[in-house]
């Protein structure tokens, strides 16, 4: 996805949208597959240490705020850029390909959050 712009002289030339303004934008062009990834790799970041605040806050504890972190990770990736982005997952791989990138180091993120979040607010 591109934009023209035209400069004081009249003359039009395609500047391309950054890769973030790509990330909000639905059904976004990735010439280069690596920045997508890489929007995978630290959206599923975020999602991490968001999750991992909620779960510390609620109090959520054991299997079930485990089991609930990798629905919501895994759910909120796949919806993003299955239905969002629409990108063809066979050029990444596969859904699972795509599902699976950063989801460890967002589960050490999650872990974290949550344990510092819990403890602190929860233990005498």
């Amino acid at each position: 996805m591109s934009r023209t712009k035209s400069d004081k002289n009249g003359n039009t030339a395609k500047t391309e949208l950054s890769v973030w303004t790509r990330a909000i934008t639905a059904n976004s062009e990735w010439p280069d597959k690596e920045e997508f990834l890489d929007v995978i790799y630290w959206s599923r970041q975020a999602i991490g240490i968001i999750v991992g605040i909620g779960w510390g806050l609620i109090p959520l504890k054991g299997f079930i705020g485990l089991l609930l972190f990798f629905l919501v990770n895994a759910g909120v990736m796949y919806v993003y850029f299955s239905n969002f982005q629409q990108v063809d997952e066979e050029e990444y791989g596969g859904p699972w390909e795509l599902t699976k990138e950063g989801f460890v180091t967002s589960f050490a993120g999650f872990l974290v959050t949550w344990i510092i979040i819990y403890s602190g607010l929860h233990f005498d």
